[in-house]
């Protein structure tokens, strides 16, 4: 990019720095996000196929989830990137509906290039969509219902609906009343409503067995065995003491030297330092616990003694193990061995090592108002172990959405187009340009239930025409059946999700999109030359290949 003054040309961005402005950059972006979400489409939906990622490690991923695609795919394109945030907002705030939100979101730019060709100003679309999404999240406040943490029937639904497409159609059942029993029991009532902290919840993957032999434990499962074999393999009406520091000996803080000269010194030094080490483990024996989570080191002679004590102890539990064994079991973490009193201790009916799938894992079962749970989920190979912890990982999020805001709403594409219809209405009462704009929203949102007909092979036209006519006649809820390719009540069916899927889908497929529109200008810089080949090898001999990319007229 040069100007022109006294002849002389002025360089005032590096040169090979690209431009492109107006419509061209428009159009570029646009292009470039239509293809990210169409990436995703064919993956919408119970009859959504899957996509196999293979990274440049050769490291193999199967997934239907929208999220992890876009992920795991080598995005470089600025404006593609944002789709690909829109998914990762989704999945961080509510964990499911990325998919969705990836699609409206590139249907949204598509809709806006038609006006846009029409000569319509983007500001003005952008001020369009952004009425059009107030108003949607008006709409879908209307047709919510409310759900509590009581409506187990309710909440297996909702799990199920996560789950549908995900490869783990066939355990969902089983999955389903494990993740709601799971998050029903982290809940922690306040006065302004529920909480569920997912953290809370802790998902052990196993392969070699079936789906269906997936559990949920109602306390902690730990990956470790005992420190010592003499130790007992299970200890029923468990006493707990979680303790943070190691059982072992301190080092001396400063460089000290202790001079010995004869054997017998030597010996009294070691019969101190098993004598101490002694006293630290009667310290445990003494508090009445029989069982010792350690979060450090335990010192071989101290397992030596915990053991001939009939404690059982793993030692080097993880940081974040040690929290949630704390909420399991209602014990206290503890630091100082002076300080461990019979109120700091846990308990749990059964603490015990078995072996799972080839490995020795520590159950500790049976306590007696669990705020941190664990699953164990098991499965024939590890893809199928990863796309079921997927799935069940996005039912967990939403039934934890879902008793979080107590409100719901049918699923099956119903809800878009309920929208989209309620939005052609309110476009008629608008008068100027933005009535384009959000017609052309209402547009969009039925490529939800399009894509869903198109997935599972039924013709599009035909289906949307359908569902709009259910809901013209006023049946709110209804929506497509992808199996039967029939347009039924959905939530008679059973198709539900929590509504702030719904909203923050659409929500950040609105603004990604207007931010999109709004840019009229795309400068790219480039780095630096880098040094020819030649000029690596042959010493400096090969011309000074990179020296500040200057022009060769200027060396």
């Amino acid at each position: 990019m040069a100007g022109q003054m006294a002849g002389q040309p002025i360089f005032i961005m590096r040169e090979g720095s690209q431009r492109s402005k107006g419509r061209e950059a428009q159009s570029n972006n646009i292009m470039a996000a239509k293809a990210v979400a169409e990436a995703v489409r064919t993956t919408l939906g119970p009859k959504g196929m899957d996509k196999m990622l293979v990274d440049g490690m050769g490291d193999v991923v199967i997934t239907n989830d929208g999220a992890t695609i876009l992920r795991e795919m080598d995005i470089e394109h600025p404006a593609a990137k944002m789709i690909v945030e829109v998914a990762k907002t989704q999945d961080s705030e509510v964990g499911d509906g990325t998919t969705t939100a990836a699609v409206v979101a590139g249907e949204l730019l598509k809709k806006a290039e038609e006006l846009i060709e029409m000569d319509v100003h983007p500001t003005l679309i952008a001020s369009g969509y952004r009425m059009a999404t107030e108003k949607a999240a008006e709409i879908l406040d209307d047709i919510a219902k409310s759900v509590t943490v009581d409506d187990r029937e309710l909440l297996i639904n909702i799990a199920g609906t996560a789950m549908t497409g995900k490869g783990a159609e066939s355990s969902k059942d089983i999955l389903s009343k494990i993740a709601v029993s799971a998050v029903s029991s982290i809940v922690d009532k306040g006065d302004d409503g529920n909480t569920v902290e997912m953290d809370n919840i802790k998902v052990e993957k196993k392969t070699g067995a079936r789906m269906e032999e997936s559990e949920l434990i109602e306390g902690m499962i730990i990956d470790k065995e005992r420190v010592h074999t003499n130790m007992p393999k299970k200890i029923e009406n468990a006493k707990i003491a979680l303790i943070n520091s190691a059982i072992e000996l301190k080092e001396t803080e400063v460089d000290a030297e202790i001079s010995i000269t004869s054997p017998d010194q030597l010996q009294s030094f070691l019969d101190q330092e098993e004598k101490m080490l002694k006293d630290l483990v009667d310290k445990v024996v003494n508090s009445g616990a029989n069982v010792v989570f350690c979060q450090k080191g335990i010192d071989d002679m101290a397992q030596h003694f915990l053991a001939k004590a009939g404690i059982f102890a793993i030692r080097r539990v993880k940081k974040s193990d040690m929290e949630k064994l704390a909420r399991a079991t209602g014990a206290s973490l503890i630091t100082n061995f002076d300080e461990i009193a019979d109120s700091d201790l846990g308990s749990a009916k059964l603490v015990d090592e078995r072996k799972i799938g080839g490995d020795n894992m520590t159950f500790v079962t049976g306590c007696d108002n669990p705020k941190a749970v664990s699953i164990l989920l098991r499965g024939g190979t590890e893809h199928v172990l990863d796309n079921i912890e997927r799935g069940l990982e996005d039912a967990l999020r939403v039934v934890g959405v879902a008793i979080e805001d107590e409100k719901l709403v049918a699923g099956g594409g119903s809800p878009e187009v309920e929208v989209a219809l309620r939005l052609q209405e309110y476009a008629a009462t608008l008068s100027g340009r933005e009535q384009l704009a959000v017609k052309a929203f209402a547009e969009a949102l039925e490529v939800v239930p399009r894509t869903l007909a198109e997935n599972a092979g039924l013709d599009p036209i035909d289906m949307l025409m359908e569902l709009r006519s259910h809901h013209e006649k006023g049946v709110k809820t209804a929506g497509l059946n992808v199996y039967t390719g029939e347009v039924i009540d959905m939530w008679k069916e059973g198709v539900v999700e929590p509504l702030r899927v719904k909203t923050q889908a659409i929500n950040a497929a609105a603004e990604s999109a207007v931010m999109i529109l709004r840019i009229d200008d795309i400068i790219a810089s480039t780095s630096a030359p880098a040094m020819p080949p030649e000029a690596m090898g042959g010493g400096m001999g090969g011309g000074m290949g990179g020296m500040g990319g200057m022009p060769p007229g200027m060396m």
